[in-house]
């Protein structure tokens, strides 16, 4: 067994941190993954037209019997007045959801069945390549755990380490390409998309940072890994080489 090099204080300080910031990125890319607010902004809704006591103010007061005639829309639509209605909506990998007119709560829908059927495919992998970014960080999180709260040797924990490494890292390349992935989904699904939700103004929402700050704490916890792997290594070899000196000069005798 060879013996530790590294100050035990400093080696676990070192795996806590690691630890740390994979829980955290594990944490994170759950709470977006489940959330519907990767992009959010507002549809221009066409008023409906009034019906019993209903006000003015989000509504069309038309009292011709052909009120609800395509014609006298588009009659109302050319005049020039207001007759539209932003509501907010916010949408994620899952569901888009938007505001109802004149009633409170949320109409959701697939976001799915939204996007083009030509994307569909790209939508699937992301989909896909998220999940498999949620497993790679579990791994990695128990990995650490272990190390940090179980191992036989320095040499035991140097092997987890490093395999807890390699997970960390492809966890990363793959939440990476799962976010750029949705986003160009959901660029095409705005511009060819169903009319009737294809947003008026719209920007990334507070999932989306927080499934990107998964990613920055994923590879900061990578990197902090691999740092602690390749300082236990050099200190483990600057180690034996003053061994080495030591027993060259121990058992260096004279000739004669």
């Amino acid at each position: 067994r060879m013996p530790a090099s590294i100050p035990e204080a400093d080696r676990r300080h070192r795996a806590s941190a690691a630890f740390s910031l994979s829980f955290l990125s594990l944490a994170f890319s759950i709470t977006a993954f489940s959330s519907s607010h990767w992009c959010e902004g507002t549809r221009k809704v066409a008023k409906p037209f009034c019906k019993g006591d209903s006000k003015g103010e989000l509504c069309i007061r038309f009292n011709s019997p052909d009120g609800n005639s395509s014609q006298a829309v588009q009659y109302i639509w050319e005049t020039g007045d207001d007759k539209f209605v932003e509501r907010n909506f916010h949408a994620g990998i899952w569901y888009s959801c938007e505001e109802m007119i004149n009633e409170e709560g949320e109409k959701c829908r697939s976001f799915i069945s939204l996007t083009p059927t030509s994307d569909r495919g790209v939508l699937w992998l992301s989909i896909v390549a998220e999940l498999l970014y949620i497993i790679l960080l579990l791994s990695g999180n128990i990995l650490m755990s272990v190390e940090i709260f179980y191992y036989s040797s320095v040499i035991d924990g140097l092997k987890i380490n490093a395999f807890s490494a390699v997970v960390t890292v492809l966890a990363g390349l793959l939440g990476m390409v799962a976010h750029m992935m949705y986003t160009t989904v959901f660029q095409m699904t705005v511009n060819l998309g169903p009319e009737d939700w294809r947003p008026h103004t719209w920007d990334y929402g507070w999932s989306y940072g927080l499934a990107w700050t998964s990613f920055a704490c994923c590879m900061a916890a990578a990197v902090t890994t691999i740092n602690k792997y390749t300082k236990t290594i050099l200190e483990f070899k600057h180690k034996r080489k003053k061994l080495e000196r030591s027993f060259k000069i121990q058992y260096s005798f004279p000739d004669h």
